[in-house]
């Protein structure tokens, strides 16, 4: 006879960061109290806990990057800070009494489900001691680990022969003194914007190694002032009025991403009159001018970073490495350039590798090896074909390029708690996609995608190397959330 569906089935929720916390917070909410998450941590936090690198910083307004359940009258400026963030979400840990379901220091190592027993067995590592495994049991998974979770450092041969410091910006090492150092920073992305005009001052020479300029807008950040404060906490109805706001702000964006990518040609000519105001010098200037459309890769905001360029002790250097070596960096014109420290702000692995842990479904099914063939694929970013009961948060196709993350996220928890009303109300131990719907609906996101800037020519962290775009979300996120607010039922196949 057939197990029956548990009453109260165990879920694991793996990951501490927005996605996690938000999903657990949902879940309390429901009545269901018979779950863990899992962290590989010391502490909660996901990427607000790992990057604390000097200016880290969030580039979505804080009163919408928030969730819409708990907003945060005090926010102390108008783009929140990675401590501000941070004790943001510790906040809401406490305030909806989520600290006694975290388990710290339990990395998920692999995931098989058993179809024999119609569980999950999740094999635990604990940090510090790597031949120690545990196997735990759950009904559901929630993968919540995000796509921002394993940086990547740059594959340049000799990398390891390095005789100084060297680091990602992402595992910031606070202990070592950078003033009076040669200091050559790798990559120019979201973090390397940030701290590098914070670091600039400190550092004897730095060598700014840029493959590809990106599109950088003013950062239109400012104090929130006491008064606003005040609003906020006695007439709740302000903020929300200025979260809608900020919203439809950004969202307008999307106009010119999804729609009709010509439209970029507007705000192209702002970020160029930005770029020559700031930048007086015209060689240093045209290193700095992007040669791809904007929006294609991420639109980068900072009001800092081009003065810091043009300071004397900054050098940016446009020639391709050829190698790393004992005291510094060799490019390709032969040029060998003499540093103490290299950081890395070469970003994180999105593509072109398997998932965060292993993943073992029906059939042996393995999802990483499935994500290295074909690229990364779920349906809604959420559901997986022959992995039942198996969800994630912030999976494939869930990734923005002019909103708020927070956004999508709440429209998963939405998702994945009509699925588990769905498997309570049919007595359902299992729900599993039909492969049918997720191929349909990736075809039909693959087509959308044709029309957006994201496919305009250049390359990015967006896409696999075949030019897949396998990260960002090919519309607007309100038909993102209209696609995610009940599931439909006849898309899964239901098992007992």
């Amino acid at each position: 006879m057939p197990t029956p569906a548990p009453a109260t089935p165990r879920i694991a929720i793996i990951g501490s960061g927005f996605s996690g916390i938000g999903m657990a917070i949902r879940l309390r909410q429901m009545g269901l109290e018979s779950f863990t998450i899992y962290e590989a941590a010391g502490e909660i936090g996901g990427t607000w806990r790992d990057n604390t690198y000097p200016g880290a910083a969030c580039d979505v307004p804080s009163h919408l990057y928030s969730f819409s359940f708990e907003p945060k009258p005090d926010w102390s400026r108008a783009f929140g800070q990675q401590a501000e963030i941070l004790d943001y979400l510790k906040h809401c840990v406490r305030k909806y009494g989520i600290a006694p379901f975290v388990r710290c220091h339990a990395r998920i190592a692999a995931a098989r489900f058993d179809e024999a027993a119609q569980v999950w067995q999740l094999e635990i590592g604990h940090d510090g001691a790597a031949t120690r495994r545990e196997t735990v049991e759950a009904d559901i998974v929630i993968a919540a680990s995000g796509p921002l979770s394993r940086p990547a450092l740059p594959q340049i041969a000799g990398l390891e022969s390095f005789a100084g410091k060297l680091f990602h910006s992402a595992r910031w090492d606070h202990d070592y003194p950078l003033d009076g150092k040669r200091v050559a920073v790798i990559g120019t992305g979201a973090s390397a914007i940030q701290f590098v005009p914070r670091i600039q001052p400190r550092v004897a020479h730095l060598k700014l190694f840029q493959r590809t300029a990106p599109w950088i807008m003013p950062r239109p950040d400012k104090p929130v002032s006491p008064r606003e404060q005040w609003l906020f906490r006695h007439l709740p109805f302000t903020q929300r009025f200025v979260r809608s706001a900020i919203y439809w702000q950004l969202e307008s964006r999307a106009v010119a991403f999804v729609v009709n990518p010509k439209l970029t040609k507007y705000p192209m000519k702002f970020g160029l009159s930005y770029l020559e105001r700031r930048v007086k010098d015209p060689a240093l200037r045209a290193r700095l001018t992007p040669n791809y459309r904007l929006g294609c890769k991420r639109v980068l905001l900072s009001s800092d970073y081009y003065p810091a360029l043009g300071q004397p002790n900054v050098e940016v250097v446009t020639n391709g490495i050829r190698e790393i070596v004992a005291d510094g960096i060799v490019t390709v014109d032969g040029v060998h350039h003499p540093v103490d420290t290299i950081i890395c702000g070469t970003g994180f692995h999105v593509n072109e590798i398997g998932a965060p842990f292993e993943v073992t479904g029906l059939g042996d099914a393995n999802l990483s090896a499935m994500w290295l063939r074909d690229g990364p694929q779920a349906y809604l970013g959420t559901s997986i074909a022959n992995f039942p009961n198996f969800f994630m948060m912030a999976g494939p196709n869930t990734g923005l390029g002019h909103n708020s993350m927070i956004y999508m996220i709440e429209s998963q928890m939405q998702y994945i708690a009509d699925c588990l009303r769905e498997l309570r109300r049919r007595g359902a131990r299992t729900m599993n996609l039909r492969a049918d719907v997720q191929q349909a609906f990736n075809a039909r996101l693959q087509h959308d995608m044709q029309r957006t800037v994201w496919t305009s020519g250049c390359h990015s962290y967006y896409q696999t190397r075949s030019g897949k775009v396998t990260a960002i979300w090919p519309g607007f996120t309100f038909s993102f959330r209209k696609l995610t607010r009940r599931v439909r039922a006849h898309e899964y196949q239901f098992g007992n």
